[in-house]
């Protein structure tokens, strides 16, 4: 489950706990070209506005005025509908509803529509993702009952008509090892990918420099190989040495490598990578098979060469090797 489906579920609780009937919106079944994929997630509230997205626009005004006329319904008629039931909606049935909706190549879409009634399984959830957990969320349409179990890595949604189970992760986390020009340009592009970014750098006078907390980056403090030992990497975690000093930077990737980490690079030209793993498996122990999943030089071969083009590479590389960790799970 992508961050951007947390957002949706914390956006819920605030508008929940602010007084709003809420409905939530999944995405269980797609046949032709679909935007988005199943389990994604889309929050309505009683005046319309959204968070998240079901079709990439294709059908949320419809669904927004079918939503809406239902909450509405339900303060009409608060008696009749306090315990109102989850329900299936299909778009895209025929060829004439796929193109009014303008659903691509005919596409269709199942969605499983619920009223958020109870808000306290949203505030569980996002706690215990929060914490580095990967959680499964069941519904039973049939009553509106909402369970959370622990997950399984590659668990995959699952919906029979009668239950929906969704997976919902944390957050990919990047740690980067060095501060500086370089390390801000990946920073930056990282959170607006939804990363929760770290960087650690024990130089002050070149952490000072950068201002991490207006870009929601934080600063970790201490020494690069202790920070990745606290961190404990997994497999949604990115760790990426940016010093270009062995000091800093060879005891973090010594860490990182013998790490679940989904991701691990490191700056430097392929002269530098060669004597870099011939130090980290002389020195500290590092198996050929680690040294394997070090991705250095770091970053896809664009010829980038300014620190917003090599950002670029690193990054691209990244959520390319994320992505196929999650095909592959």
């Amino acid at each position: 489950m992508e961050s951007l489906d947390l957002r949706v579920l914390a956006d819920a609780l605030a508008w929940k706990g602010a007084g709003h009937a809420v409905t939530l919106v999944t995405v269980v079944e797609t046949w032709g070209s679909a935007p988005r994929p199943p389990g994604a997630l889309l929050a309505v509230r009683d005046d319309g506005v959204v968070s998240g997205s079901v079709s990439g626009g294709c059908v949320e005004d419809d669904l927004i005025a079918r939503t809406k006329a239902g909450l509405q319904g339900q303060v009409a008629q608060p008696k009749a509908t306090a315990h109102a039931a989850p329900s299936t909606i299909t778009y895209g049935v025929t060829k004439e509803e796929a193109a009014r909706f303008g659903l691509p190549c005919g596409g269709t879409l199942r969605l499983v529509q619920e009223p958020l009634r109870e808000a306290d399984w949203v505030e569980q959830l996002l706690a215990r993702t929060a914490a580095h957990e990967l959680v499964a969320r069941t519904l039973v349409l049939s009553t509106g009952a909402v369970t959370l179990a622990r997950a399984q890595r590659g668990q995959a949604m699952a919906f029979d008509g009668h239950s929906l189970t969704t997976v919902f992760g944390p957050k990919w986390r990047l740690l980067l090892v060095g501060a500086g020009q370089l390390s801000l340009a990946v920073a930056q592009m990282a959170t607006m990918l939804d990363f929760e970014v770290m960087i650690c750098d024990p130089r002050d006078e070149y952490a000072a420099t950068l201002n991490l907390a207006a870009l929601g980056v934080r600063r970790v403090l201490g020494m690069p190989d202790d920070a990745v030992r606290e961190l404990k990497p997994d497999a949604h975690t990115a760790v990426v040495a940016l010093s270009h000093d062995p000091k800093l930077d060879d005891m973090a990737l010594m860490e990182a490598l013998k790490s679940g980490a989904f991701y691990v690079g490191a700056l430097g030209s392929r002269r530098n990578q060669a004597a870099r793993k011939q130090r980290l498996a002389e020195h500290f122990d590092v198996t050929p098979a680690e040294l394997e999943r070090l991705h250095g030089p770091v970053g896809l071969a664009i010829d980038a060469r300014t620190p917003a083009e090599i950002a670029v590479s690193v990054v691209a590389q990244m959520i390319m090797v994320k992505n196929a960790s999650v095909v592959g799970a």
